[in-house]
């Protein structure tokens, strides 16, 4: 009988007539609307509809250091870019219970544009993104501060090619991640236009699902306008709410079941070696949540993984290599880890974004680390909620992404 078993693996131009097209139709249904009274359809619709233009332009401080490292002055090393947003975005009036608890909050679908300053070995991504944003305070009569997160997909990327010199160390895959955190300012021009204009950060990569995966993070501006169908009488913050009624204090309790495949790299006689195909992840995190107010949650979360690729250099059978390496099954318990993390929740319309910081008291060697956590839940329904996160160990280390779905028990909003 073979004692060893080979650990295969089962998981293994938007156009610009399109962009064009949406323009033209927003841009028709706001001339339409503009011809109504906006103090009447203000009073009468319970959703306000928004069509906005981003451009900008950041520096990129991208994998520099690697690729430099591999492949010298010669290698794909991106330095600036400039893309272009259209986005759509709706509000709730003062009229409904989340217009009352959520002034000056909006979400919405966006798509954009980016060009690198390397194009011909990089691409030019094209990415679709959810987005949420709100006024936060105002800094005079007609002018707010305010935030926006955006996170979906961008596709269009060039590949890494290990056959076609000069090696693109920088991406490993065709689709990427787009996760992006701005600040700004909005300038109320009139009741339908407003300037907008601030800082974003923003990070591409691929969850470790391809490699190589060092990710692309850019740091720079946008300006944009922004077009309010109807029109709105006055600009809100989300501390101006002057019909609240508040949420009250009590705990709520989150599960979330998420499952993942994962590219791995072990060291083999301290020499790296990646691993053919893909591992699956499974997880499990159970979450007792303290609701202080409308905006916030936080609690402590017993969290349970389970990674098909843990701590295999010691089942490693000797003197295989590459596509070819095998490997002795390890237990399935042995692949298990459980840590206990402390998590908080900014909650609004729609979303909520959750952070944790956890350590796994209970994992072999491997994966006995402090680990962090980043999600986006998108409820459904008001107690059931997909789960999109991604987990790092270390600060620095990509782990997993964790797609699934959650229920929230006791949930008195």
């Amino acid at each position: 009988m073979n004692k060893h078993t080979t650990y295969n693996h089962p998981f293994q131009n938007i156009s610009i007539r399109l962009i064009l097209c949406i323009a033209l139709c927003s841009w028709t249904l706001a001339s339409e609307a503009s011809a109504l009274p906006s103090d009447s359809c203000e009073r009468k619709n319970k959703i306000i509809h928004h069509i906005g233009f981003d451009a900008g332009g950041s520096y990129v401080g991208s994998s520099h250091n690697v690729v430099d490292h591999y492949y010298g002055n010669g290698a794909t090393i991106l330095h600036t870019d400039a893309s272009a947003h259209l986005k759509y975005s709706f509000s709730y009036s003062e009229t409904t219970p989340e217009g009352r608890l959520y002034p000056g909050a909006y979400q919405g679908l966006g798509i954009s544009s980016t060009s690198f300053s390397n194009d011909k070995h990089i691409g030019t991504p094209v990415s679709v993104y959810l987005f949420q944003g709100a006024s936060l305070f105002r800094l005079a009569k007609n002018l707010t501060f305010g935030y926006e997160w955006n996170f979906g997909a961008s596709f269009g990327w060039k590949k890494y090619n290990e056959t076609n010199p000069p090696v693109n160390l920088i991406v490993g895959s065709k689709t990427n991640a787009y996760i992006n955190l701005g600040f700004r300012l909005d300038y109320r021009l009139s009741n339908y236009w407003n300037l907008r204009a601030g800082i974003d950060m923003t990070h591409w990569s691929n969850g470790n699902t391809s490699w190589p995966n060092p990710g692309v993070n850019a740091i720079g501006g946008r300006v944009g306008m922004v077009y309010t169908f109807n029109g709105q009488s006055r600009s809100t913050t989300l501390f101006d709410s002057p019909d609240l009624s508040p949420v009250k204090p009590h705990f709520s309790y989150d599960l979330v079941l998420y499952g993942a495949a994962r590219k791995r790299t072990i060291f083999i006689n301290d020499s790296p070696e990646l691993l053919p195909g893909h591992f699956g992840i499974a997880g499990l995190n159970f979450a007792p949540m303290y609701n202080f107010n409308r905006f916030f949650r936080a609690g402590i979360s017993a969290d349970i993984q389970y990674d098909e690729s843990s701590d295999l250099e010691k089942y490693w059978v000797e003197g295989t290599y590459g596509n070819d390496i095998k490997f002795s099954k390890p237990s399935f318990f042995h692949q298990v880890s459980a840590g206990l993390s402390a998590r908080g929740e900014l909650v609004m319309p729609i979303f909520s974004i959750n952070a944790g910081f956890g350590y796994n008291i209970l994992a072999n060697p491997d994966d006995r680390h402090f680990y962090q956590i980043l999600a986006l839940k998108v409820h459904i329904v008001q107690s059931l909620f997909l789960h999109i996160g991604y987990q790092l160990n270390s600060f620095r280390n990509p782990n997993n992404l964790m797609i699934g779905i959650g229920y929230r028990f006791n949930d008195q909003r």
